[in-house]
């Protein structure tokens, strides 16, 4: 069966996805693509990035493909926990990824990325609320959604790891820097390049 993912090496959300397929230790082609490049566009007319292919299916949405795999290739685990409360957890922090830590962090490193100097105050701002609402729930518990790692992680680190690319410190929020560790030492962590590191958009 033949996988692939579309993409930008930059993106957090494509870093999600990423990171799943390598501690799942799935075999699969990574293919660099803009959402605006034809391939993308092809597979997703909305022209949003990451696009997935397993075989014949395709999907789109960073957080469904989560989904996806961890219902295909990990069912039962703790990365989507199947308990009402569990469940209700992750997917809070699914709200939240796309949400307050999309139009914060992630619009901060983005603005600053592809000097954008208006949207950088408001997004920093999202930010400062965001932050300690996130170091507040690690002070109980080492993961977001509870003490085991669960796609809630995954969906949240790598815009939250980047923050200071945006202008960001996270020197302030020390569950943060330690949840953020704990990722990095997940078993088949890959990281998400820096600027420096990777084409743009």
């Amino acid at each position: 069966m033949t996988r692939r993912l579309y993409g930008i090496s930059l993106s957090g959300h494509v870093h999600r996805v990423r990171l799943f397929l390598s501690i799942l230790k799935l075999d699969y082609t990574f293919v660099e693509a803009s959402m605006q490049s034809p391939e993308v566009l092809r597979l997703n007319p909305l022209g949003q990035i990451p696009v997935f292919e397993d075989g014949e299916i395709i999907l789109t949405d960073s957080n469904a493909i989560l989904v996806y795999l961890a219902k295909t290739y990990a069912p039962g685990s703790h990365w989507l926990p199947e308990d009402p409360l569990g469940a209700a957890h992750v997917q809070k922090w699914f709200s939240i990824a796309a949400g307050e830590l999309r139009y914060g962090p992630a619009m901060a490193r983005a603005a600053t990325i592809w000097k954008r100097p208006e949207e950088i105050g408001p997004a920093q701002t999202k930010a400062e609320k965001l932050l300690p609402f996130m170091e507040g729930e690690l002070a109980r518990h080492s993961f977001l959604a509870g003490n085991q790692p669960t796609l809630a992680d995954l969906a949240c680190y790598a815009y939250t790891a980047r923050a200071p690319e945006g202008g960001i410190s996270l020197q302030p929020y020390p569950n943060i820097r330690k949840w953020l560790d704990g990722v990095e030492a997940l078993p088949g962590f890959v990281s998400m390049p820096h600027v420096s590191e990777a084409p743009f958009e």
